[in-house]
């Protein structure tokens, strides 16, 4: 089954991607600021969650491994 159509799949993807872009902005920072507007734009708009939002996101993060690792 696609991630599209399993809710707790696209919570992990979108997870992982925001997770993924605020660590690549973290280390190469050039690369998602200059495209903060179109189709790319949506890496920095993850990014820049990662980066304001740290605290919930590690603790959605911390919560879905959980869920992954005993609740399955």
């Amino acid at each position: 089954m696609s991630a599209i159509f399993n809710f707790q799949s696209l919570l992990t993807v979108i997870l992982l991607l925001i997770c993924t872009c605020a660590y690549i902005r973290s280390l190469a920072p050039s690369i998602l600021d200059r495209n903060k507007t179109g189709l790319l734009g949506i890496f920095w708009k993850c990014a820049r969650i990662g980066e304001r939002k740290s605290p919930y996101v590690a603790v959605s993060c911390v919560v879905m491994a959980f869920s992954i690792l005993f609740m399955q």
